[in-house]
């Protein structure tokens, strides 16, 4: 049932998240307040309560997990173009040139967000697992995913594609997360034995992935990475929703 209520949560905050694009106008500022706070949360929880609870296992190997995730990160980036960071970098390429794209799928984009979210989805796939680390975990990926749905879908609406091949990638990527909990789950099904290690393996990375996209976050969602008052508060907003969450 733990596993069926994440699943459907991690979905539904894609698709709403997406279809809020086609109710209002989302301002620049606004975006950029939503990332910071989203931002903020994630490398909160990371240090405040992921973190701690995966070193309190006294695992194996830790520090390199979470610096795998790190570095796989930099790698999904290539493919994504950074949309994890809820806007997308097309590697010089201005709004003209994406316009000219027309209606093509952009398929690196897709299976960069696809992968990255299947990858965030993994811890959460193993139930058996000390349950006091998924609420904040869950709600990290939630808070993440909804300035990255609402980037994906403006980029698809953009190029042209109609609302329904829009939503039906937009789906495409709201089910990786749930996926990756249902792999996750099955894999642990067939290892014998302590599922520690691996649970610490998977969960590592994703803390790394966490710890890369919220820092980039934090440092690039205002312009010309200067921090303003406004901002500040956002972040310190989402330090004490991430402080709340785990007491």
């Amino acid at each position: 049932m733990e596993l069926f209520t994440y699943g459907l949560i991690a979905f539904v905050s894609v698709i709403l998240s997406g279809a809020l694009l086609l109710v209002v106008t989302i301002p620049r500022n606004s975006m950029r307040l939503l990332l910071a706070f989203s931002g903020a949360f994630l490398f909160a929880i990371s240090m405040l309560h992921l973190i701690p609870e995966l070193y309190a296992s006294q695992a194996k190997n830790i520090g390199m997990w979470i610096l795998t995730g790190f570095l796989i990160q930099l790698l999904l980036e290539y493919l994504s173009e950074g949309i994890e960071h809820g806007h997308i970098h097309m590697h010089g390429k201005d709004d003209e040139h994406l316009h000219h794209l027309g209606a093509k799928i952009p398929f690196g984009v897709v299976i960069g967000l696809c992968l990255h979210s299947f990858l965030e989805g993994m811890p959460l796939g193993m139930v058996t697992s000390d349950s006091k680390i998924f609420p904040p975990f869950l709600m990290g990926i939630v808070l993440h995913n909804i300035p990255i749905a609402i980037a994906f879908m403006g980029l698809l609406l953009h190029l042209g594609h109609s609302k329904t091949k829009a939503f039906s990638l937009l789906g495409m990527f709201a089910l990786m997360t749930p996926f990756g909990m249902l792999a996750s789950h099955f894999i642990g099904m067939q290892l014998q034995g302590d599922l520690a290690p691996y649970f610490s393996a998977v969960t590592g990375v994703v803390i790394g992935i966490f710890l890369h996209i919220s820092t980039t976050i934090l440092f690039e969602s205002t312009e010309n990475h200067r921090f303003n008052a406004l901002k500040f508060v956002t972040i310190l907003l989402g330090v004490a929703a991430a402080w709340l969450l785990i007491r």
